[in-house]
């Protein structure tokens, strides 16, 4: 066998080896996402099967009624959905524009001397255990709350027609505003870190060309920046959001832990996760137990539901994209 003919079959050999090894990895990756997929129904199956028995006893009714007697076994999911999905509204309402600032001033107006530890200090507070929230929000917030900030909302937002008695009752600090307030000081650091680190990737030339035709800050990016990030941003929202929504000592803590409903955010309530990790450790089986899984599958369901929405959201706006183009 001469030279010529040693390196062809060697690079046949080569070439088979790589191959082998692209077919290795795609199967790879292919398992590690099935994985995903199966552990994704299988939650979704246990969750079922653990909550039917009180879906069975209380049917669709579960999750619109108020009731929550368990000496009496008579369970409805309201007050909890209600209190879930009301302090995650107030969170990503609180943290989205002040995150957005954090961004476009981190990446577009800060002193380059300063954007690393000012980046720095926002990750860390995204570290911070959500245990360590909760007891600052309880200890050092909801007193200072309820003597300047409860005070001050009735004296302004509470004297305005129909929203004011949202704003309305008991000056104790904790309850649903307070829950809110308290997450989204949480979510805000994830939201901010993901805007301003989308908010890098977009092409200098872009943004110089826009300044270059006399576009201001705001306009650069309002009508550059945000459109080539659309994905991303949208992207740290949900990842807030589910965050907000699943949140459990933080909330627990400052959220009052009442199964009650009232128009004012001033008063306590309570939040799917709360419920759960008050009640779960001492649930017996049967309806109690079921009820607090039949939760547990409500809170999967709205996050289920605000991913989705999300998720046509962005669906939309490329499509509309393409239309304009």
């Amino acid at each position: 066998m001469n030279s010529v003919e040693s390196l062809q079959l060697n690079q046949i050999r080569k070439t088979r080896l790589l191959r082998l090894q692209d077919f290795a990895f795609e199967k790879l990756t292919l398992v590690f996402a099935t994985t995903t997929l199966v552990a994704l129904l299988g939650i979704i199956i246990s969750l079922g099967v653990s909550a039917w028995p009180a879906l069975k006893a209380f049917g669709l009714p579960f999750f619109y009624t108020i009731e929550w007697d368990i000496i009496n076994s008579e369970f409805g999911g309201l007050i909890a959905i209600f209190g879930t999905v009301a302090t995650a509204l107030i969170a990503i309402l609180i943290a989205l524009p002040l995150a957005f600032g954090i961004a476009v001033f981190l990446t577009e107006i800060c002193p380059k001397n300063l954007r690393r530890p000012l980046g720095t200090a926002v990750e860390l507070l995204a570290a911070v255990p959500s245990i360590i929230y909760g007891m600052f929000g309880l200890f050092v917030f909801a007193p200072l709350f309820a003597e300047y900030g409860q005070p001050f909302l009735f004296s302004t937002l509470g004297q305005l027609p129909l929203i004011g008695i949202m704003f309305k009752g008991a000056f104790n600090g904790i309850g649903i505003l307070a829950a809110g307030l308290i997450l989204s000081m949480m979510i805000l650091p994830f939201i901010a870190s993901v805007m301003r680190d989308v908010f890098e990737i977009v092409p200098a030339v872009l943004k110089e060309s826009a300044y270059g035709l006399g576009c201001t800050t705001w306009e650069v990016v309002t009508r550059v920046v945000l459109p080539y990030t659309k994905a991303g941003v949208v992207g740290g929202v949900m990842l807030g959001l589910g965050r907000a929504l699943g949140e459990t000592m933080a909330v627990t803590f400052v959220i009052g832990n009442a199964h009650k409903l009232s128009p004012s955010l001033f008063s306590p309530g309570n939040s799917i996760a709360s419920t759960l990790a008050n009640e779960f450790g001492e649930a017996e089986p049967g309806l109690h137990y079921s009820s607090l899984f039949a939760l547990g599958l409500a809170l999967f369901l709205i996050t289920l539901v605000v991913l989705s929405l999300a998720k046509w959201m962005l669906l939309r706006a490329e499509a509309k994209k393409g239309l304009k183009t």
